[in-house]
């Protein structure tokens, strides 16, 4: 599908606009804590829920998704964590490779075996080149991808791996330092990596206050991601997005 969500992500990012995703992973909410999420987010004007974890050892996947849906009209985007991680009630979904580590499986292992359930889910789907940047500690996502992070200082090696993921057709770059890092990417490193791709990009972990989204944006990230923080202190929504939102258009 060319549409779609893509072409909302797209079309912003030629606007100038930066966007603000929500990361729900459905392991650390239910029913009665995910209504006042929903109406924090509505208010806040929130762009895109993203929903998956790395493990996702719950059954709440689909009755999360369609709670969203009967809820809001935000858009719904999947960011799975294993090949079972797919919903057929979102609107799209983030077909992840791993792009900065050199497990076979994440780069396109899991997605053979994906590829028949993904094809038939009808959900819009979208190749993102997945980058993983050391965030000072050990994360879920590390240990079960069992690759190496970019160190957090080697803005070339995040830049080339970039710049190869968009040559080799993906769609989006998402460049994510873990739930719960330490530090978050560097203002530096989003710079240099969004100056050598078209594509949007997509910036995540380690994200704890309002002005570093902001920073981020500033330095080039297209679509900022807020997970943890949000999991601890649901109040911070309105305070993320506005941040993300006044960020100024480029001239």
């Amino acid at each position: 599908m060319t549409a779609g969500i893509y072409h909302s992500l797209t079309e912003r990012k030629r606007q100038g606009k930066k966007s603000f995703a929500v990361l729900i992973d459905p392991d650390k909410v239910n029913d009665s804590n995910m209504d006042q999420l929903l109406r924090l987010a509505v208010e806040a004007n929130v762009d895109y829920f993203l929903v998956g974890g790395s493990l996702v050892i719950s059954n709440y996947l689909d009755e999360c998704v369609q709670l969203i849906k009967r809820n809001c009209q935000i858009p719904v985007i999947l960011f799975p964590g294993s090949p079972n991680q797919v919903s057929k009630y979102a609107d799209a979904l983030l077909y992840l490779s791993l792009i900065s580590g050199r497990n076979p499986e994440l780069l396109i292992g899991q997605h053979v075996i994906s590829a028949p359930v993904v094809k038939q889910s009808g959900l819009e789907i979208m190749s993102t080149g997945y980058i993983v940047v050391d965030g000072g500690a050990p994360t879920t996502v590390s240990y079960i991808s069992n690759a190496t992070p970019i160190p957090s200082d080697k803005n070339e090696i995040a830049m080339c791996t970039a710049m190869a993921g968009e040559m080799l057709g993906m769609k989006l770059i998402y460049m994510d330092s873990g739930s719960g890092a330490k530090r978050p990417i560097t203002e530096s490193m989003i710079q240099k990596v969004s100056q050598v791709i078209d594509v949007p990009l997509i910036v995540g972990g380690g994200i704890v206050e309002p002005e570093k989204a902001y920073l981020n944006c500033k330095a080039g990230a297209d679509v900022i991601v807020v997970g943890n923080a949000i999991e601890k202190d649901d109040s911070l929504i309105k305070e993320m997005a506005s941040a993300v939102h006044s960020v100024p258009k480029l001239v």
